[in-house]
């Protein structure tokens, strides 16, 4: 089983593997030593030294070339990055999967000596509690709600009625017959004093940690996508969509409705007004309207001409 560490927001091995070791697990050849460390498992978005990543398209060969990953699955032979090991797969991404579920199966609910629940804690009638879960004191997990495997849940957290806190991500492969997901063995870290509200959905990571930072609030029917990073005393309005690998600064207020791209990066004390999308990096400190949202007062100037356009059209008639 993969070993889960919450306070590095990794996937660990059970112990470190040759490179030798893990291309044959995977009846692959390999270029690199032989006795070259492999310790965790990782996607692009939150690699670091030890772990595997896989890459199957040229456009983004260098990006995982290098990368922090010191293993890297890919379907082409290159030249091998000093210090680093290649394992030459046909299909890096069916290697990758298989490798996550061999070390990360899906496992049966529940046992419940992989459950650390504090006395203080309040559970409603009909949560589901997975397996290695942690709830804090004062903790208060109201009706309905799902606490998949490899939650942390910090003190005096509260989540409103049927929220799922660690569904599988949203990542898939497109083949000719179809998607395949990408298994997901990550996790959900939610810090003290967060506040998550009714219907809400917060994805687990595929292989790192979605993590939403103490004091934050959450309105209801708000979704959270797969190892995207929330900071400190955020605020955000019903209906506000993140997508994956998305980077949240402290003391952001996203109002109803906002939409977010996936690996976007939203600045300290950013205000983004309702119904925006948010498609590219947002510096922190301003207030952002629109979609694609732009600074506000820019945002209204171009509402303003919009607004005299019907006018100057008729003037030119």
């Amino acid at each position: 089983m993969l070993i889960f560490d919450f306070t590095n927001t990794i996937m660990k091995l059970p112990k470190a593997y040759t490179l030798e070791e893990i291309s044959a697990l995977l009846a692959c050849d390999f270029i690199g030593n032989p006795s070259h460390s492999v310790t965790g498992i990782n996607e692009i978005h939150m690699v670091e030294a030890g772990d595997i990543v896989f890459v199957d398209h040229p456009k983004y060969y260098d990006k995982a070339l290098n990368s922090a990953a010191t293993t890297i699955i890919i379907d082409k032979i290159v030249d091998c990055p000093p210090g680093k090991g290649l394992i030459i797969s046909e299909k890096p991404f069916d290697s990758y999967n298989w490798l996550t579920q061999h070390f990360s199966p899906l496992s049966a609910p529940i046992s419940q000596n992989q459950q650390i629940i504090d006395e203080s804690a309040i559970i409603y009638p009909n949560v589901f509690i997975g397996n290695n879960v942690k709830i804090g004191k004062n903790a208060r997990i109201y009706a309905g709600v799902s606490i998949m495997d490899n939650t942390e849940i910090g003190d005096n957290v509260v989540i409103g009625a049927n929220s799922v806190i660690g569904h599988f991500a949203f990542y898939y492969k497109k083949k000719p017959e179809g998607y395949e997901r990408m298994h997901t063995c990550g996790g959900v870290k939610i810090g003290d004093n967060v506040e998550i509200g009714a219907l809400c959905s917060i994805d687990a990571g595929v292989s790192g940690i979605t993590s939403i930072g103490k004091g934050t609030k959450l309105d209801n029917q708000v979704h959270i996508g797969h190892d995207t990073v929330v900071g400190e005393n955020c605020l955000m309005a019903a209906g506000v969509g993140l997508a994956g690998c998305v980077r949240v600064g402290n003391n952001v207020i996203l109002w109803g409705q906002v939409g977010c791209a996936s690996d976007v990066v939203v600045g300290d004390d950013t205000i983004v007004l309702a119904q925006s999308g948010i498609s590219k990096d947002l510096e922190g400190g301003k207030t952002y309207f629109g979609s694609p949202c732009g600074e506000v007062r820019d945002k209204f100037k171009e509402m303003a001409a919009l607004r005299m356009l019907p006018d100057f059209i008729k003037g030119k008639k």
